[in-house]
């Protein structure tokens, strides 16, 4: 007879968990998995990353996942390889092969993949792969694909800001295109190494795709999720970053008791502000995250806004209901 299962009894848990995605998971693993190790009682991701992808996945909780649309919006940066001459249903290695062609050495010098470079970089159209969580009529793309439907996607504006290209071989000396990419929201890489592929006239799929880089957050300041398992409770909470940790490109402004109160309940604030369309908005005493806004002609307009118990209980660590300071002023 199988054994009774422990419940998780579930808490209050604010912050940011930047985690690095192993191979293998889907996004929304990751965050079960960390939600659990957590016994939190809230949570999200700040987008998917494929399950054939690893890398930066910042998880949010409790409070943090009022600002996740904010690392949706980000730019991003990925380091991938392109496996040259190959071609995939799906435009990487979990695809079904579509077609060999030789690759020619004379379109892979120096000058050629500076000028497909140049050509992938900025402003560019993308067609949305068939293989991708896309809806169409309320259906993903990628249900059509496995129905073996093919779907007309209407072409999408991306930016690539930056584009690094190197040629590399592949451990069974293949050749193969090195990508360094730093790009707008809904940028696909595959689709993006599939193109390089047939601009160099041989084709392409991806075989390794990592992110390294969202919003200014970078892959050396996450954990694993088998580091946080083997950590014990304390340990495990202590590797949140506060839910500010999502707002690095926001003006901060700080309101005494009195306006803070205000500002808590919805009420704008005047004051000697430059105009501005993102702004963290924080308490003095004690500081404190209260939430976003923007500042148009010197007024302060509230956006997104903490609860008093979600600023309580970031400030004392626990659930208790007691408020003081500017949490009284409501």
């Amino acid at each position: 007879m199988d054994a009774p299962r422990t419940r998780v009894v579930r808490r209050p848990v604010h912050g940011v968990l930047l985690i690095d995605k192993p191979l293998g998971m889907t996004s929304n693993q990751a965050l079960q998995k960390a939600k659990w190790l957590l016994r939190a009682e809230k949570a999200g991701h700040t987008g998917t990353l494929d399950p054939l992808a690893s890398g930066v996945l910042p998880l949010c909780f409790g409070a943090a996942t009022k600002f996740s649309q904010l690392q949706l919006e980000a730019d991003k940066t990925y380091e991938a390889v392109a496996l040259l001459g190959v071609t995939t249903t799906t435009g990487d290695a979990e695809g079904e092969l579509l077609e060999r062609r030789t690759v020619d050495p004379a379109q892979l010098t120096p000058e050629r993949l500076e000028q497909v470079r140049l050509q992938f970089t900025g402003p560019i159209r993308q067609v949305p792969p068939m293989h991708s969580a896309l809806k169409k009529d309320g259906k993903a793309l990628y249900e059509y694909a496995r129905a073996g439907i093919a779907v007309e996607r209407a072409p999408r504006d991306v930016t690539i800001h930056a584009l690094n290209l190197a040629l590399t071989q592949d451990s069974k000396a293949q050749a193969a295109i090195k990508m360094i990419v730093k790009c707008s929201k809904g940028t696909y890489i595959r689709t993006l190494g599939e193109d390089i592929g047939a601009a160099l006239g041989c084709g392409a799929h991806l075989t390794f795709l990592r992110r390294i880089e969202t919003g200014g957050i970078g892959v050396e300041r996450c954990t694993t999720l088998e580091q946080l398992e083997a950590l014990d409770d304390s340990a495990r909470l202590a590797c949140l970053e506060p839910p500010e940790a999502l707002l690095a490109g926001h003006v901060q402004v700080t309101l005494d008791n009195d306006n803070a109160g205000r500002f808590l309940s919805g009420m704008r604030r005047r004051g000697p502000w430059p105009d501005a369309p993102a702004v963290a908005v924080f308490g003095d005493r004690p500081r404190a995250l209260l939430g976003v806004g923007h500042v148009a002609g010197g007024e302060l307009v509230p956006d997104r806004l903490l609860s008093p118990l979600e600023i309580q209980q970031i400030l004392e660590g626990t659930p208790r209901p007691q408020a003081s300071g500017i949490l009284e002023k409501l």
